[in-house]
């Protein structure tokens, strides 16, 4: 599953979803619903009985919003046993049945809401060994929330609102739908027929093989049986969408389904599918084991996309591209979020894991995937430039106490929703990075193939991975390999003075991984350099003032260093707490996690950062792009622990006057913002003047270099939209003076005139500053059928000073009519980033409280790059600032909660990464590049702790 944009997960209430008591709790006797003692009292189903197939039939009423269903189970008995217990969700069971060889007997449904499961009672014993089936009958309301199988709905241009039902079942969503063995590792056949309108289409996991016509002017759909897999990637659609269709090179039918004024908008996803789809084929060499790949875009949809089997499901805005409107960046998002999910149809759904602890293996390798395909079939979006901020983001999440381990223990569906984070997937993706890099590319690219070949339509865990990457040039599987792999393991034997990275004896990959995937965090090197003499140590970073958080924590780190003797890349494994290698001569400097390629932050003892500053500002070429990045990220990061003073990162900084790169500029501007925006939030006008007035002039040079158009790569073009944008949010005169004239234009020609679409965001942004242009920036806004183009108006209307209409917007999205409810957390966080919004925004969470429950409760998502602290982080905050009445009610989505965490709050993180340069002094003008800044010097003369 994507997240949106970037990263989402769940906080399920306590109210709604399945809960186990806590383990100080006497355990409660299970009770059905009508008295009886339940027969099972675990969360986890039993293992006596496990599906084999499902043949399922649905019948959705689009005009009533239920459905009503019939379902038989194939089941395999394992242990003498009188009950099946399996789950079902706000359901109505009519008829339970056991189909078996000495006739049909009836079965007493016992429910037990609580852990949404039902025990059906047999009166004769089931025989371990032999084959039953069981049929149930059963009715449903069609969910109003995002999950399970749910109602969707879309305007049409002319007004007319029309209905559809969708599906979303990862994790535990399934079992609101129809009754099954909703767990991962209960694998089945599924064999679907559905009942539809003539007006609608009706598509599934596999390709429909047949149409019955019923009473009643009904059709029936009859589709394929899938291939075996688990539950929550079962999916359905009943729709008016058209498609457009291709097939690849290796014979897989790939269509593209979208509302139909939309479906002019679907080529580029087509053709990026084709490709990537050919291109996984080929690379896991392992051919696709379906004759067809849908990808859908739907109306209503809050996770950013969903790899169902033979159907992945998307935000229009993940999908729908208009190349005359639609910008670099979206291009880049619909083509990473599709290489995620077609990722998912090899790591996820043929290789599953075998459960929710190890989430991980499903969503880090498809994160992983989606910058090593594009970076092959998509070398033109230069992915590489990006993925270094996916590491940032997950770090920023990784150095709270509230983190959690990659592979950690969960049980009950709250539990499990909260792992789909920015761990699960961001901090997944890059130690998997690492590996390769370790490794190298090729004796990884062997060891997944044979993880995925070994374990096909199986579940795995952790050590499942790591035994099939360790002593990858083993014969067993490489008969069956390529040639290439051949080649490169015949190379490795003669290859003697690097053997002992590759070697069994040398190299144990499990023990190494162990260190990443079963403890929370990531370490801190500390290098210190005396003549030749590199001496080393690691500790956990962690923004704490309890020194024994950090205690108890080693990694075995794969470093990798260069000096200004060397442009070599060389490697040390550091097992222990502290180590010392030595350099065959003295150098000038040394730059450790070359490319930032490990999950590891680096400190500079000594004098380490004033060689590391001078290099920078003397010739910071010499240094890759996303070294220099990851200085700028580690510096400032070092700043928040202490460990730093903040005059040293300033200094740092002031290079950055002659940067170009993507990646660094973004880091500066990442951890200079921040100082800006706190003292705006502080009430401290002088200093934030000041201080946006020094990052506007360290820019300066390359803000003026931006031509307003839409020329370049994709990187050279984000970074112009990002540049264009800050200047005129900064009141740049020049920026604003163009953007102002180019609205102007725009308006008078009724929004006709085509802008350059990298521009746009500044265009909109200084337009929706008078009550004229925002105004019409909402009418273009109401009647665009341009997905991403909607999404540039809605994030301009929430960046004006004029508050009924930042207000208004919040209503509207609480309202769902015109601005969609999926969107109301971005509309809510983009006011509260807002100056003039930010007390509105937290008085309508306030006020709407309780309405916002009720609309997000079952909203198992959250957008964690708005979220910088995990539920148990949300929880403690709560229980200190007294809206603990508030949160134990039920849970939103957490961007939301995030805004909660930062507003009035001097114990957030947000506030508490920063708060330290709260009395910063404005210090003597400085030459940077030509230009006059003002360089800015602190004290730390307070420090607000985390919490």
């Amino acid at each position: 599953m994507f997240p949106l944009l970037l990263l989402l997960f769940a906080l399920l209430p306590s109210s709604h979803g399945a809960q186990i008591p806590s383990p100080d709790q006497p355990k409660e006797i299970p009770v059905a619903t009508n008295g009886q003692l339940f027969p099972w009292d675990r969360m986890r189903l039993p293992k006596t009985i496990s599906p084999l197939h499902y043949d399922l039939s649905l019948h959705p009423n689009l005009t009533t919003l239920d459905f009503t269903g019939v379902v038989r189970i194939d089941l395999d008995v394992h242990e003498d046993t009188s009950v099946v217990v399996l789950h079902a969700k706000k359901m109505y069971i009519s008829s339970a049945l056991l189909l078996a060889p000495a006739g049909t007997r009836v079965l007493q449904v016992l429910e037990y809401p609580r852990f949404h499961q039902l025990a059906l009672m047999s009166d004769v014993v089931l025989t371990k060994g032999r084959k039953y089936e069981v049929q149930l009958e059963f009715a449903a309301n069609l969910s109003d929330s995002y999950h399970g199988f749910y109602k969707s709905s879309y305007r049409t241009s002319t007004g007319e609102v029309r209905v559809m039902a969708s599906t979303q079942f990862e994790a535990t969503f399934a079992r609101g739908a129809f009754p099954c063995f909703d767990e991962p590792a209960f694998k089945a056949n599924f064999t679907i027929r559905i009942i539809r309108e003539p007006r609608h289409i009706a598509i599934s996991n596999m390709p429909k093989v047949r149409t019955v016509e019923l009473p009643g002017d009904l059709l029936e759909d009859h589709f394929d049986t899938t291939v075996r897999m688990s539950t929550y990637l079962v999916a359905y659609i009943v729709s008016d969408f058209q498609s457009v269709s291709r097939t690849t090179q290796h014979g897989v039918k790939i269509s593209i389904y979208a509302v139909p004024e939309k479906i002019n908008q679907t080529a580029f996803a087509l053709d990026a599918a084709v490709k990537l789809l050919d291109f996984y084929d080929d690379y896991f060499d392992i051919p696709y084991p379906l004759p067809k790949q849908d990808l859908a875009a739907i109306p209503d949809f809050q996770s950013g996309a969903m790899e169902n089997w033979g159907l992945t499901t998307y935000r229009e805005t993940g999908l729908l591209f208009d190349p005359d409107r639609s910008s670099a960046s979206d291009k880049l998002g619909i083509t990473k979020v599709i290489a995620h999910e077609l990722a998912h149809q090899w790591f996820g759904n043929l290789v599953t894991m075998e459960w929710w602890n190890d989430l991980w293996l499903n969503e880090g390798f498809a994160k992983f995937m989606e910058f090593v395909s594009l970076d092959i079939t998509y070398p033109e979006l230069q992915v590489d430039d990006f993925f270094l901020g996916k590491c940032f983001e997950a770090m920023e999440v990784d150095s709270l106490s509230s983190s959690h381990p990659v592979s950690t223990p969960v049980e009950n569906p709250t539990q499990i929703q909260e792992m789909f984070d920015d761990v699960s997937y961001d901090k997944g993706a890059c130690i998997l990075n690492m590996l390769r890099d370790f490794l190298t590319p090729e004796a990884f690219e062997i060891g997944i193939i044979r993880y995925l070949k070994r374990f096909s339509y199986q579940n795995t865990v952790n050590s499942h991975l790591w035994e099939s990457l360790t002593d990858i040039c083993s014969s067993d599987d490489l008969d069956e390999g390529r040639m290439k792999h051949k080649e490169f393991c015949s190379k490795r034997k003669d290859e003697s003075g690097a053997s002992k990275w590759y070697s069994g004896d040398e190299l144990d990959v499990r023990a190494i991984m162990d260190t990443w995937t079963l403890q929370e965090g990531f370490p801190l090197v500390t290098v210190e350099v005396k003549g030749r003499e590199v001496r080393l140590s690691q500790e956990r970073f962690l923004r704490t003032d309890n020194p024994s958080l950090t205690e108890g924590f080693l990694w075995q780190i794969p470093l990798t260093y260069m000096t200004s003797a060397s442009r070599s890349v060389h490697r040390f494994l550091l097992k222990t707490k502290s180590d010392v290698l030595y350099l065959p001569e003295e150098v000038d400097w040394v730059k450790f996690n070359v490319n930032m390629s490990g999950y590891y932050m680096v400190h500079y003892g000594g004098g380490g950062w004033n060689s590391i500053i001078s290099l920078l500002h003397h010739n910071h070429t010499a240094l890759s792009g996303n070294d220099r990045a990851s200085l700028i990220h580690n510096v400032f990061q070092l700043v928040s622990v202490e460990k730093v003073r903040l005059d040293t990162a300033l200094e740092l900084s002031l290079y950055l006057s002659r940067e170009t790169e993507i990646m660094a500029v973004w880091q500066g501007f990442g951890e200079l913002v921040p100082l800006y925006k706190l003292m705006e939030k502080r009430d401290m006008p002088e200093l934030e003047n000041q201080m946006k007035s020094f990052i506007v002039d360290l820019f300066r040079g390359l803000i003026d270099q931006q031509e307003w158009n839409d020329s370049g790569s994709v990187s050279q073009r984000v970074l112009r939209s990002y540049l264009l944008l800050f200047a005129c949010v900064r009141n740049y005169s020049p920026c604003v003076t163009k953007a102002t004239r180019l609205f102007n234009q725009w308006r008078d020609s009724d929004g006709t005139m085509s802008l350059p679409v990298d521009i746009t965001m500044a265009v909109f942004m200084v337009g929706a500053r008078t009550r004229e242009g925002w105004d019409f920036l909402y009418e273009k806004y109401r009647t665009s059928l341009q997905m991403s183009v909607k999404s540039r108006l809605k994030w301009a209307m929430a960046v004006t000073t004029m508050t009924d209409k930042l207000q208004w917007m919040m209503e509207q999205s609480l309202n769902g009519e015109v601005m969609k409810t999926q969107d109301l957390p971005d509309v809510i966080v983009s006011v509260a980033r807002n100056p003039h919004g930010f007390k509105l925004a937290w008085d309508f969470l306030r006020t709407h409280w309780h309405t916002l429950i009720q609309k997000s409760v079952n909203s198992s998502h959250m957008n964690i790059s708005n979220s910088r602290d995990g539920p148990k982080t949300v929880q403690r905050y709560c229980k200190y600032n007294n809206i603990a009445s508030l949160y134990k009610n039920g849970h939103l989505d957490a961007s939301l909660l995030c805004f909660v965490m930062r507003h009035n709050s001097s114990q957030s993180f947000y506030l508490s990464s920063y708060c330290g340069w709260a009395h910063i002094r404005m210090g003597e003008a400085v030459r940077v590049g030509g230009a006059s800044v003002k360089m800015l010097k602190a004290e730390r003369t307070s420090y607000i702790k985390t919490f």
